[in-house]
């Protein structure tokens, strides 16, 4: 068995539950305090038009078509919303009949503008508190105290660029109250009830996620994230039954298909993919599969033929139905069986004008002999990638493939010769790749075969547009003696173990460029050239997987499950489980009676969401067993192995008192002065309430909450049409919703004061606008859009632990604190940190400027390509000592990394003139689009593509041939 737990509960020893008990009180008054809060937690669930109201239905994304509301509209006859005003709003094509067409922009379905449209679900939001039996209670108790659910909703950008608009669109809703009419009750206001709001989308979408926080009343809940994604692998059948078009799903989770089973690695396109899947079940063509990134899942049985085809070139020793290898993208999964791949295809109508879904698992490469998928984690250049590694007669080639709008096509690596041909070896294999997207460079761990049979390997490099393969760097034979440091450079002068270094395969970061390479050894590069030894992990040990989060830290999962924690930055690596702090954590769990930990568990992956670890675990509790998603408590394990093992027995008179070490240097910190974050991260969001009810408990109607539909989708389409993300609000899109209607505001007001609105329900013209000054949250964005030659700027408050004062002829207060900020790429960008120490306040104030250094110039002209790096933020001495207590748990404070994406803005209809021409960067020996704004309060533009044709940087990888050295300069057009 391969535990994620400890040993069964009567194995655990006193001396950890008074452990346990220690760190209970020693947790900060604060604690105590959040902890006499009661716990509450959103709940959401995706529900259907039929389905609202149904008090335990939960339904699956499948449905993308839109649906017509127009009776219920005819009814607001003396209303703000006047469809016959709308009518006359636009030009002849308005007028066509209802369509199904894509709009250009590529945003909704285009229609004909009387017609207002719904979405083909809403969002059906509850909460529950702990200690509390009844939720329905708990929901009317919130209602009646004037909680209202405030639902934003980020739809995710596609993938390809070509077909739709780059943007990072987002509406925030308030949710209405909805009465159950389905339950009977007494009295009409103690019935079941809940809130809901539309869930909208948008073509070239498929991921979106939900952020569910409170209006400010009733109970505290915190906020929340839920991920609601349509399942593209879904189908209803003849009686409008679900069923699925990869296989059949299976209803009963079996014991062995996890007991005694290894773990296995998620992959998948980052923060692109809608349907995640595992695979690894014994003995079994099944995968798990999951639209909400296992908030619930499916196990299902794949309908592919299982062939088994064995010859001299592709020699097998056995033939196992077990999926070996899965991996998802953006609309197609990938599995292997064997020697053999497939692909499947789901039908995503938002994301293609003409669905080409696939009605069957389609074998690719039918005649080869593929030993491994190796997955591409960042999409590129309008499309995804994955490779497939050979055996037999290609031994030495990589076939590379490509997704693009859901159609798949692979080409054999190197072009023209093998990597064995091109180092000069006879015998060599290609043991894992990796894809550097932004440069086009495809990284290879060869293993190969020396004359004497001794085997050695290689980091090769591949540039697919050059077609120039050479040796990067050759992997030393045995492990470094690094003699009790914590890491060592390789400079090939160092003393060696007799431990041989066994490579198994690499991890690259494109934010911050560092490339790992694991086996039963770590060793890092920011280049790929030169390399750094992590001596903290064992050579006794051996890496089956890691799980990067591409967020700064990294877990490591070993071949007998054990769990390290690398946090980039640093060069200690911790070992989460087993331990003693796991022990400490588990003892804590039982004391609260947790159902989510049991003394049998087997740990079926490890993945990271929205910066968070999380296990998907199968619980061995009853006859049945489970499998639960639950969080890799990080920071709670941290701070116990620091008390565990930091601390001293003083003799205090006749007894013995505990004192322990803080090795956080501050005890205090905050960011502060943030700029507004839109311009920074490109957010455009809408704002969105429901229409005002005419009833005493304020409870929607079946058709208020379709008149809210309308509402809801209308203002998305005014955003596709009239899209101008930077201009002033007076070009708001919503202004021509209510241009016409505006100067009659206080009639339809005293319409509703006096129940006389038609419809029962009250349009607030006031309630639908895209706001244009959203403040900063005290924390670094989820990722900085640097525009070219511009600047980004924060400070840094800590408040220190022991100020150090030298005194002489001139007083001086010394920082025991000291702020670093480390650049990916600081050929690209610099970093300028100023500090002034606040001797009053035993604190330090550091000033942080992040600037481009307009010396990189390597993206499209339409924000497109845009270069991918980072920025670190770090106290020095902090990584893994400094956790901030919050209501949701510890929340480590050492590092601060945020990407950081270099380019210009996506081109849009400006209301100011902008000249670009075209320059020659003599260092790089590239040509470059150089912009000019006029108006020196907006960020610098470019207008379209209209160089494509001419220039084949702009829609083609970054390094690509020459385009001419003269080109004449060009004004883009003025557009109001």
């Amino acid at each position: 068995m391969f535990p994620v737990g400890p040993a069964p509960w009567p194995r655990l020893r006193v001396l950890w539950a008074l452990w346990a008990l220690l760190v209970v009180l020693l947790a900060p008054w604060r604690l105590w305090a959040i902890q006499e809060t009661q716990e509450c937690t959103w709940q959401v669930v995706l529900n259907n038009l039929e389905s609202v109201g149904k008090n335990d239905a939960i339904d699956h994304f499948v449905d993308q078509e839109l649906y017509t509301v127009d009776k219920v509209f005819d009814l607001l006859v003396d209303a703000p919303i006047d469809r016959d005003e709308v009518r006359g709003l636009g030009a002849d094509e308005w007028e066509r009949p209802w369509s199904c067409t894509l709009l250009g922009s590529g945003h909704l379905l285009t229609i004909s503008l009387q017609t207002y449209l719904g979405f083909p679900y809403y969002l059906k939001i509850n909460y529950s508190c702990t200690g509390e039996v009844s939720s329905e209670a708990l929901v009317r108790k919130g209602h009646l105290t004037g909680l209202k659910p405030v639902v934003l909703v980020t739809f995710q950008s596609p993938v390809n660029f070509h077909r739709w608009k780059i943007e990072q669109l987002q509406i925030q809703m308030e949710a209405a109250p909805f009465r159950s009419p389905a339950e009977r009750c007494d009295a009409e206001e103690m019935c079941l009830m809940s809130w809901y709001t539309p869930m909208p989308i948008k073509n070239g979408s498929v991921v979106m996620r939900v952020d569910v926080s409170s209006n400010g009343l009733g109970p505290f809940i915190p906020n929340k994230r839920f991920h609601v994604n349509i399942n593209g692998f879904l189908e209803r059948g003849r009686d409008h039954e679900l069923q699925f078009t990869v296989g059949n799903e299976l209803f009963h989770l079996i014991p062995r298909h996890f007991v005694n089973v290894p773990s296995r690695p998620l992959w998948y396109t980052v923060d692109q993919t809608p349907v995640l899947i595992l695979g690894g079940i014994p003995e079994e063509k099944a995968i798990l599969l999951t639209d909400t990134n296992f908030k619930d899942f499916f196990l299902v049985e794949l309908s592919i033929d299982s062939c088994w085809v064995g010859s001299f070139y592709c020699p097998q020793a056995s033939f196992t139905a077990t999926i070996y290898d899965a991996i998802a993208t953006e609309s197609t999964l990938f599995i292997r069986q064997n020697q053999l791949i497939y692909y499947f295809t789901g039908t995503y109508t938002t994301l293609y004008e003409n669905s080409h879904g696939s009605e069957r698992w389609v074998r690719v490469l039918a005649n080869e002999c593929i030993k491994r998928l190796c997955p591409v984690h960042f999409h590129s250049n309008g499309s995804e990638y994955v490779m497939a590694l050979t055996a037999g007669k290609n031994e030495g080639y990589v076939h590379f493939g490509t997704i693009t709008d859901g159609l798949v096509s692979f080409k054999l690596l190197p072009r023209d010769r093998s990597v064995c041909n091109a180092i000069l070896v006879d015998n060599c294999s290609i043991t894992w790749a990796v894809f550097i997207a932004g440069d086009y460079n495809l990284l290879m761990l060869v293993e190969i075969v020396g004359p004497t049979s001794s085997k050695y390997f290689q980091v090769v490099s591949y540039d697919l547009v050059s077609d120039y393969l050479v040796v990067l760097y050759t992997i030393p034979e045995f492990i470094p003696d690094a003699r009790g440091l914590e890491f060592l450079m390789i400079l090939g002068t160092e003393s060696y173990t007799n431990f041989p270094m066994v490579p198994k395969g690499m991890s690259y970061n494109p934010y911050n460029n560092l490339l790992l390479i694991w086996g039963n050894f770590l060793l890092q590069s920011f280049n790929s050239e030169n390399f750094i030894y992590l001596a903290d992990f064992p050579k006794e040990l051996s890496i089956k997987y890691l799980v990067n989060s591409f967020r700064g830290d990294m877990a490591i999962v070993t071949e007998n499950e054990e769990i390290w924690y690398l946090l980039e930055g640093s060069y200690q690596v911790y070992q989460l489980f087993p331990s003693k702090a796991w022990e400490v954590y588990i003892s804590l769990q039982v004391l609260q009676q947790s159902s989510r930990y049991a003394p049998n568990e087997t740990m079926v992956t490890l993945f990271y969401e929205d910066n968070k670890l999380y296990q998907l675990v199968y619980l061995i509790d009853h006859p049945h067993g489970r499998l639960i998603k639950r969080l890799m408590p990080v920071e709670q394990l941290l701070m116990y192995q620091q008390i565990s093992k930091e601390y001293v027995l003083e003799r205090q008179g006749s007894h013995l008192t505990l004192s322990f070490s803080n090795f956080c240097p501050f005890t205090v910190m905050r960011l502060q002065e943030l700029p507004n974050p839109q311009i920074y991260t490109r957010q455009e969001r809408y704002r969105a309430q429901p229409p005002h009810v005419l009833e005493p408990w304020g409870f929607h109607s079946e058709n208020s909450l379709a008149v809210y539909q309308g509402l809801v989708y209308y203002l998305l389409s005014l955003h596709s049409k009239y899209d101008k993300p930077y201009a002033d609000p007076v070009h708001d899109p919503t202004w021509r919703w209510w241009k016409n209607k505006k100067q009659d505001q206080d009639y339809y007001f005293y319409l509703a004061n006096n129940w006389r609105s038609a419809g029962g329900v009250h349009v607030d013209m006031t309630s639908y606008e895209k706001i244009y000054d959203l403040k900063a949250e005290n924390e670094l964005p989820e990722r900085i859009f640097l525009d070219k030659g511009t600047s980004y700027s924060f400070s840094v408050f800590l408040t220190t632990r022991k100020p150090e004062v030298q005194h002489g002829p001139s007083f001086q207060v010394l920082s025991p604190v000291d702020l670093a900020v480390v650049l990916a790429d600081p050929d690209c960008i610099e970093a300028m940190v100023k500090e002034k120490v606040l001797v009053n306040r035993n604190s330090v104030l550091f000033w942080v400027t992040l600037s481009d250094k307009r010396s990189c110039f390597d993206q499209g002209i339409s924000g497109h390509h845009l270069m991918k790096t980072s920025m670190l933020v770090k106290v020095l001495g902090s990584s893994g000592h400094c956790f901030q207590n919050t209501n949701r748990g510890p929340r480590m404070q050492s590092n601060l990394m945020v990407p950081v994406l270099i380019g210009c803005p996506p081109g849009k209809r400006l209301a100011f003139d902008i000249t670009y021409t075209l320059q020659y960067n003599r260092v790089q020996n590239k040509h470059y689009f150089d912009c000019v704004k006029v108006d020196p309060e907006m960020p610098c533009f470019l207008f379209r593509d209209i160089f494509r044709a001419g220039l084949a940087a702009s829609s083609g990888p970054r390094r690509t041939q020459r385009p001419p050295r003269t080109w004449p300069s060009t004004s883009c057009p003025t557009t109001v």
